[in-house]
């Protein structure tokens, strides 16, 4: 009698560049480099307990969520890109623990809002935008380097573009940056051009930027294809304008991002029925 044949468990470290060959473990590897160097224009004592909290608060909620849906313990390595972006975003002054909550409900959210298998809001953008009502927090997007020398806008770019052609995401941020300063550019010519001037500068650039490649390109919940990628794009950049003109929101990009995933969420149920 032939014995059952076993499959062998691949060996830790090809597993490791196995990860670190995806999107998200390249996110992972690649974020905290961001993160590291606009800490020494914050401050690394600073950011140092919002980071913390933050990964810590999403890992945290994750992994039992996980242990109960796979049967094994995983390492929650979506929940970790969740708490790092939260961090990124917030305001280093905040305690560690609002930005562990923001996280925790930003990971929360992707279990108890969905469409079908997925789910519908990129997990970061809900989280800053709930706990903004919640806790009124403030959002500088340190990590994307705006008070660091101006040259590691250079960096930014580099590690958003590649992440951005790895995932398969140029025409939505094109979609998404070309719509957004369009917009605000007509703006400067027809109305007042010192209410849009600083969106062009840092930190608001910084923002936009850090915005286009990391959030909206977020691939569970953005759009595969070309053509829904430049409406996705389009979607979110017109609704953000009319949140920054009509409201003045902090969060008027991250607004516009959840009414786009709101959209990308209705065309893939309906594509299935």
């Amino acid at each position: 009698m032939t014995a059952p044949t076993t499959t062998a468990p691949r060996p830790l470290p090809v597993s490791l560049r196995r990860f670190f060959r995806t999107p998200k473990g390249l996110l992972i590897l690649l974020l905290p480099i961001l993160a590291f160097t606009a800490a020494f224009g914050s401050g690394f004592a600073l950011v140092a307990p919002v980071v913390l909290g933050g990964i810590l608060g999403a890992a945290i909620v994750d992994a039992p969520i996980l242990r109960y849906r796979e049967g094994e313990w995983l390492v929650p390595d979506g929940a970790i890109l969740t708490g790092l972006i939260v961090a990124m975003v917030l305001s280093p002054h905040e305690p560690w623990y609002i930005a562990a909550i923001t996280a925790a409900v930003g990971v929360l959210s992707k279990y108890l809002i969905r469409a079908g298998k997925a789910n519908v809001f990129n997990p970061a953008a809900f989280a800053l935008v709930a706990t903004f009502y919640l806790f009124n927090t403030g959002q500088s997007w340190w990590g994307a380097l705006p008070e660091v020398t101006p040259i590691a806008i250079v960096l930014l770019f580099a590690i958003g573009i590649f992440i951005t052609d790895r995932v398969n995401k140029v025409p939505l941020v094109l979609s998404f940056l070309g719509t957004h300063y369009l917009l605000f550019t007509i703006t400067a010519f027809v109305g007042n051009p010192a209410k849009v001037v600083d969106l062009y500068r840092a930190p608001d650039l910084h923002m936009a930027l850090f915005f286009a490649f990391f959030m909206v390109t977020d691939p569970p919940t953005s759009p595969p294809k070309e053509r829904d990628q430049l409406v996705y794009g389009v979607i979110t950049a017109v609704v953000s304008y009319a949140v920054f003109e009509l409201i003045g929101a902090a969060y008027f990009m991250l607004a516009g991002l959840l009414v786009a995933n709101v959209w990308e969420a209705w065309r893939r149920t309906a594509r299935r029925k």
